[in-house]
């Protein structure tokens, strides 16, 4: 398949700068799988619920990961903490190709190797970008990131520290609409996939096919896999709130993929790049967001709904005015 064929175009009004106020009152794009659409609120998507279903949320933390600092000639420079590979060594990204040392904030410095790598006379970061850090937006998002951003980019449920980026299907729950579904006997459960570059990398490949994703760490627990059996035995729906979520199920049961098991967890790292034609294992319904093109969430939703369905549930989008990416609207696919 041609990369084209999953493109569209989006009025730069619509991408959403900020956030709704309330959480749980953005629109909300039901799509049936046979192309059927309705408009809601968020807040409904508990009418399409039933007692029994089973809704699994990330509950990864996005980490300050921005950092800003100055080159010694006193030029600006701005990267993106990735992972740690060792004692004050980390995976960056950055603009440019920069090599040489970076000042920042309160005596922290780091020796920049190619703008992908950090050496930081610190061994451990972790509390200085809870201090002085930033909160990592997509660059669509034009502003410069806010104090109000460590609380909007964040799932009201967030809890494991380690993602680069919000999975942002998880955004419109409140805890209130959580409980409302709890108490109509939907069960809810967690697992963790931190967010890393794998899940936003555009795709710069002319076939779909040939595209390959970024490992990502996850983790869930043995008790979650065999709800899921005893939902899909029961005729009840597995609903994946953002696609970092079903990625996670997919690969778990996957023939190809190695996961570690202790104590009752399963661990293990994925890379499943998920486009039309992938026969999907656990997941019956998906709630997420409207995606970027060309974009692997895209080519997963795709996947999940036809490829057709998608791009005409976005062009209904666009007419109607809904907002778009990661502080945008939400759309339940049935």
């Amino acid at each position: 398949m041609r990369i084209e064929r999953f493109d569209f175009k989006l009025p730069r009004n619509l991408i959403a700068e900020k956030p709704l106020q309330k959480r749980d009152h953005c629109r909300l794009m039901v799509l049936y799988r046979n192309g059927k659409i309705e408009h809601r609120y968020f807040y409904e998507i508990k009418n399409y619920l039933t007692e029994g279903d089973l809704l699994i949320l990330n509950n990864t933390k996005v980490i300050p990961a921005r950092l800003l600092g100055r080159k010694p000639t006193g030029g600006r420079i701005e990267i993106l903490i990735v992972d740690k590979c060792g004692p004050g060594e980390y995976n960056i990204l950055s603009k440019g190709r920069y090599t040489g040392k970076v000042l920042f904030k309160k005596g922290l410095e780091a020796e920049i190797f190619n703008g992908k790598k950090a050496v930081f006379n610190s061994e451990d970061i972790t509390d200085y970008l809870w201090q002085y850090g930033y909160m990592p937006l997509p660059p669509y998002i034009r502003r410069p990131p806010s104090a109000d951003d460590r609380q909007w980019y964040q799932t009201v449920y967030a809890q494991k520290e380690g993602s680069i980026a919000a999975p942002t299907a998880g955004l419109h729950f409140t805890e209130k609409l959580l409980e409302e579904l709890r108490s109509k006997g939907v069960i809810i459960r967690y697992l963790t996939l931190h967010v890393g570059i794998g899940t936003f990398m555009p795709i710069k490949t002319e076939n779909v096919e040939e595209h390959r994703m970024e490992e990502e760490y996850f983790e869930l627990s043995s008790e979650l896999i065999t709800l899921i059996s005893d939902t899909k035995n029961k005729g009840r729906k597995v609903v994946a709130v953002g696609t970092t979520v079903t990625r996670a199920l997919e690969s778990v049961f996957s023939e190809y993929l190695r996961t570690e098991s202790s104590n009752g967890t399963i661990k293990g790292k994925t890379d499943l790049y998920i486009y039309p034609g992938y026969k999907f294992k656990v997941v019956d319904a998906l709630v997420t967001n409207f995606h970027l093109p060309r974009s692997t969430p895209l080519m997963l939703v795709s996947a999940l709904a036809g490829r057709d369905n998608i791009l005409n549930a976005y062009n209904e989008a666009i007419r109607k005015g809904y907002r778009f990416f990661s502080y945008g609207d939400g759309m339940l696919i049935l």
